[in-house]
């Protein structure tokens, strides 16, 4: 049974500066809690390709940022949320290459890949939200 370490972290993104504002909040935990530089550098990245998806397609949103721990394990859980258009081809957004702006297409499919658990709920003209948790080696 995951078990939350601390009260979570909430960072609102409506702008480039609350991007920052999270990834250095994200780093910064991860620091805390003795994560590697790699994995903090990592848990930044993430926080930075998620909370960009907000600003680009939803315009703002929330990111949440938590320590669990899960059996005798400790993980940071990144979650990304907004009420925007949602995603309707989820596969597809997941693939390399694949991208709906001007970016490369290696967003939410190089979060996937950088993070331990990946989960994506989102629903049409109601909002995304992707939980992510890495986990302290």
């Amino acid at each position: 049974m995951m078990e939350q370490l601390l009260e979570a972290l909430h960072v609102p993104i409506r702008n480039d500066i609350d991007v920052v504002v999270a990834c250095q909040k994200g780093r910064l935990l991860a620091e805390q809690f003795g994560f590697s530089s790699t994995e903090q550098f990592v848990t930044a990245t993430v926080i930075a390709e998620v909370a960009h998806n907000i600003l680009d397609h939803a315009y703002s949103g929330e990111v949440i940022l938590d320590l669990v721990e899960e059996e005798g394990r400790m993980g940071i859980v990144v979650i990304a949320m907004d009420e925007g258009p949602g995603i309707p081809d989820v596969t597809m957004a997941l693939k390399d290459g694949y991208s709906t702006g001007h970016g490369l297409g290696l967003g939410l499919s190089g979060a996937r890949r950088l993070m331990d658990d990946f989960e994506i709920e989102t629903e049409v003209g109601r909002g995304t939200t992707v939980t992510m948790t890495k986990w302290k080696v």
